[in-house]
C-alpha cells in the first residue's frame, strides 16, 4: 500500500512580502527552510492571488491584505506570519475556517513605539513643529510661548497594555505625572493611577495618548465629543490605529485652537507606497507631527520581529505548536522523536474526536499520544501514534473524508 510521507523542507514554498528584515530569512534557512521569495513591496489582492497558489507560508508586514478571496487561492497555504503588531490585514475568521493559523509579534516594538511617543510627547510640549515648520520657511520664532517642561505635567494613556506601560514608565523618568484608562482592570506600574472613564482621563491629561487595538468598540473613540472634553491647550497622540481619532474632528479641534497640537503615526487611510501621495486634512497645521507609520519601524523592532515570527512558523511547520496564534487553538507541542504526527484541522462540532480515533483503531494503529483544543469554530487536533509502520495514504484519506474535517497535515 502507498505510503504518505511528509513534504521536505527545502520543498515547502514560503513567501515574505514589504521588505522583511534579514533575520526572518536566516531563521528559516537556518531551520532548512530554502524555498524562500522575497518582494520588497506589498502586493495588491490581485496581484496576491496570483501569486498565492503553491505558497505553504506566508510574511506579511502592515500593507498586504489577505482577504477571503486570496485564502479562496491559497491551495496549500498552511499558516500566515504578521510581522508586526496589528493583524487587522487578515480575514482572521476566513483564515481560521480555512485551517490557516495567524502569527505576530505583539511585543518586539513595543519600545519603538514608546520613544517614539516620548519624543512627541516633549517635542509637542516645546512647541517644536510649529517652530521647526518656521524656520524651514526662514521665520525665527524665538519666544517662549506655549513652551513648556513636561515636568509635572500629567500624560494620560489610552490603552495600559505592553507599549501603554512603556510609556508611562519613560514618562515617569520625566517627571511626569501618569494615570491611564482601560476597559480592562490593569495592574499599575510605577506610580501610575487608574481612573474610572475615558472621560475622567480626558479632563485631566495635558496630554492624551492613545494605544488600543482596531475593534467596533474603538472606532472613532475620540471624536468630536471626547475632543471638546480635553483640557484647552492640550496635545494628542495616535500611535495605535488610524480609525480610533476621528480625523475631520480632530482638525476642526486644531482649527478652533482646542487642542495645541497633536502628532498621528497611522490613518484611516495610509498610501500603499512611498511613491502615492499622503492625503489628510492634518498637513495644513503647523504644530501637528504627522509620521507614516513608523511607530515600530527601528532596526532594533524589525529584526526582533523577523526572529520572533519566523520562529512561530517554524514551530508550526516542524511540530504543529499554535502557541501565541491570534485565530487558532493555542497548543504546546513536546517533540515527536521516533514518532508519526498527524494534525486534524475540523470544525467544533460533537462526535469529531470519536471518529478520528476510530480511524485508527480501525487500522490497529496504536496513538501514543493526542492533544486536542478548541474554540467556539474549530477543534485542532494533534495525533502521534506509532513509528512501526509508515502512514499509509489510505489512512490519510480516511481522516480527509470524516464529514467536518477541514484539513489535515502529517508530519515526521
Amino acid at each position: 500500500m502507498a505510503q504518505e510521507t511528509s513534504l521536505e523542507k527545502t520543498k515547502i514554498k514560503v513567501l515574505l512580502l514589504e521588505a522583511i528584515h534579514r533575520s526572518a530569512v536566516d531563521a528559516f534557512i537556518a531551520d532548512g527552510y530554502t524555498n524562500l521569495g522575497q518582494h520588497d513591496r506589498s502586493l495588491s489582492e490581485a496581484d496576491l492571488i496570483e501569486r498565492i497558489g503553491g505558497v505553504h507560508i506566508l510574511g506579511i508586514r502592515s500593507r498586504t491584505e489577505v482577504t477571503e478571496r486570496v485564502l479562496a487561492r491559497a491551495d496549500k497555504l498552511i499558516a500566515i506570519g504578521c510581522f508586526g503588531i496589528g493583524t487587522d490585514q487578515v480575514d482572521l475568521a476566513a483564515a481560521e475556517i480555512c485551517g490557516i493559523p495567524v502569527f505576530n509579534a505583539p511585543f518586539s516594538n513595543t519600545r519603538s513605539v514608546a520613544e517614539l511617543v516620548l519624543a512627541e510627547v516633549i517635542a509637542l510640549s516645546r512647541g517644536i513643529p510649529e517652530r521647526n515648520a518656521a524656520a524651514h520657511r526662514g521665520q525665527w520664532m524665538k519666544e517662549v510661548s506655549g513652551a513648556t517642561e513636561v515636568r509635572g505635567k500629567c500624560l494620560g494613556i489610552v490603552g495600559y497594555g505592553h507599549i501603554g506601560t512603556q510609556v508611562g514608565l519613560l514618562a515617569e523618568g520625566l517627571g511626569m505625572r501618569v494615570i491611564y484608562y482601560d476597559i480592562e482592570a490593569k495592574l499599575a506600574l510605577g506610580n501610575a493611577s487608574p481612573v474610572g472613564s475615558l472621560d475622567d482621563l480626558l479632563e485631566r491629561s495635558d496630554v492624551v495618548t492613545l494605544h488600543v487595538p482596531e475593534t467596533p468598540r474603538t472606532f472613532h473613540l475620540i471624536g468630536e465629543a471626547q475632543l471638546a472634553r480635553m483640557r484647552k491647550g492640550a496635545k494628542l497622540i495616535n500611535a495605535s490605529r488610524g480609525s480610533v481619532v476621528d480625523i475631520a474632528a480632530l482638525a476642526h479641534a486644531l482649527e478652533a485652537g482646542r487642542l495645541s497640537g497633536a502628532a498621528i503615526d497611522v490613518f484611516p487611510e495610509e498610501p500603499g507606497s512611498n511613491e502615492q501621495e499622503f492625503i489628510s486634512p492634518l498637513r495644513r497645521f503647523d504644530n501637528v507631527i504627522l509620521t507614516p507609520h513608523i511607530g515600530g519601524s527601528t532596526l532594533e523592532a524589525q529584526e526582533n520581529i523577523g526572529v520572533e515570527v519566523a520562529a512561530k512558523l517554524v514551530k508550526y511547520s516542524d511540530n504543529g505548536s499554535t502557541v501565541t496564534s491570534v485565530n487558532f487553538p493555542e497548543v504546546a507541542l513536546p517533540e515527536h522523536a521516533g514518532k508519526h504526527r498527524i494534525l486534524h484541522i475540523h470544525r467544533n462540532q460533537p462526535g469529531m474526536l470519536a471518529q478520528v480515533n476510530a480511524v485508527f483503531s480501525q487500522a490497529k494503529i496504536n496513538i501514543a499520544s493526542q492533544y486536542l483544543e478548541t474554540n467556539p469554530r474549530i477543534g485542532y487536533a494533534v495525533i502521534d501514534i506509532d513509528a512501526e509502520r509508515p502512514v499509509s495514504i489510505a489512512i490519510r484519506k480516511e481522516l480527509d473524508a470524516i464529514d467536518g474535517t477541514i484539513r489535515t497535515r502529517l508530519l515526521y
